[in-house]
């Protein structure tokens, strides 16, 4: 039997009351865990700003400089980093689309975009459909930057034009948190081939106890890259749009160029919902890492119970878990849907499609995390102890019924 605890301490009645895509996009007998919103009601000094915001009707665009004030300000006490400067900033509607910006600024039609799989399905999605070409640099067994692959890569694909290097910092899907000598790895190949990085950083709040996150831009060589941050994921406010995008010192002319229009996709309430959090959520966010930190233990205690042949390393970051189903081979190759996979969030196949079927539990499909990822699925534990242990007894009944 497990205890529910706060900050993950909604019923399963009160979260299928919600109409957000993570609680809609199955059968009301479905307990989802795979797209990353979190199971947790929102920081009380968000709901004060967006209450405050309507008693006035302070419902325009937005504008000014306060949400990368409160970002710098907030990286600056957590991580010791001061180098966030606000006036090598602009925000965007959010990080995706900041990426997509940014590379438009330092690579062409054609060219080259180097990705980290398994990583996060939109980084296919969107430099695809913007014209670009992806070329994998898969992480090690470990999970790990292989640097001299990547290395590799940088120079091949800066023979053939400009490239630049899509990092997720922290790693989505596996919680990888990529320590300094790496990044500076990283800044260094990228100087010698003149490949640009553009890190996301969404994650960065939410390293659990025992990791230390670092800043891309802090590293030695970082200064000609870009940082894009948001208070989204760490603090659940996916439905409110906005991001800040960060230049390093020697990228800043870059980010110059960058059309006026692309700062009036964020949503006003976004960008004050996001400047709260930043500057009057952060107890909010200890409970949530706290908590976090519980269900990750939980979860290999499940998973070791009910699910042994699984493999999974826990992540040192975020709230998702990567799932090794190939010892499970009747499983791994589950079911397919017939649609596209690599850079479809939505598709379900493989583990994922299994899984819905045969335990009425979701998860994120492996295949659309790149290389490496058949066999795999993706699990968001941010969610109630209740609901986490029935997912995973789910899952082991159905394995142990095969």
């Amino acid at each position: 039997m497990v205890a529910d605890t706060p900050p993950f301490d909604l019923s399963l009645g009160q979260l299928r009351q919600r109409t957000s895509a993570k609680w809609r996009a199955a059968g009301p007998d479905v307990l989802p865990l795979w797209v990353a919103e979190m199971d947790v009601m929102p920081a009380p000094a968000i709901v004060e700003a967006l209450r405050r915001a309507l008693d006035r009707g302070d419902t325009g665009y937005a504008c000014g400089s306060k949400y990368a004030e409160a970002y710098a300000a907030f990286a600056s006490e957590r991580w010791g980093f001061g180098g966030f400067d606000v006036a090598r900033s602009t925000m965007v509607a959010d990080v995706m689309l900041g990426a997509v910006e940014l590379l438009k600024l330092v690579t062409g039609p054609g060219d080259a975009v180097v990705v980290t799989p398994p990583v996060y399905p939109p980084f296919y999605a969107f430099t695809e459909h913007l014209g670009r070409r992806v070329v994998e640099v898969p992480l090690t067994a470990a999970r790990r930057l292989d640097l001299p692959a990547l290395a590799d890569a940088f120079a091949a694909a800066a023979a053939d034009g400009p490239a630049a290097f899509l990092l997720c910092n922290p790693h989505n899907p596996t919680g990888t948190v990529h320590a300094a000598d790496e990044l500076a790895g990283v800044a260094a190949a990228a100087e010698a081939t003149g490949v640009r990085v553009v890190a996301d950083e969404i994650h960065a709040p939410l390293v659990l106890p025992g990791a230390t996150f670092t800043p891309y831009l802090s590293v030695p060589g970082g200064g000609r890259g870009f940082a894009l941050v948001s208070a989204s994921k760490a603090w659940n406010l996916p439905g409110l749009k906005a991001a800040v995008a960060f230049a390093g010192p020697d990228a800043a002319g870059d980010l110059a160029r960058l059309p006026e229009e692309v700062s009036h996709g964020p949503s006003h309430l976004g960008v004050l919902a996001h400047t709260a959090a930043l500057r009057h959520g952060q107890q909010w966010l200890q409970e949530v890492l706290d908590g976090l930190d519980r269900n990750r233990a939980l979860l290999g205690d499940l998973l070791a119970a009910h699910l042994p042949s699984v493999r999974w390393t826990p992540g040192a970051a975020t709230y998702l878990a990567w799932l090794d189903f190939g010892d499970l081979p009747g499983v791994a190759a589950g079911a397919d849907d017939g649609g596209p996979a690599r850079g479809d969030a939505s598709a379900r196949v493989g583990v994922a499609a299994w899984m819905l079927e045969h335990a009425r539990v979701l998860l994120s499909s492996g295949p659309a995390f790149g290389s490496g990822g058949e066999g795999c699925a993706r699990l968001n534990f941010a969610t109630s102890a209740t609901v986490l242990a029935e997912a995973v007894e789910r899952m082991g009944a159905a394995v142990g019924g095969a």
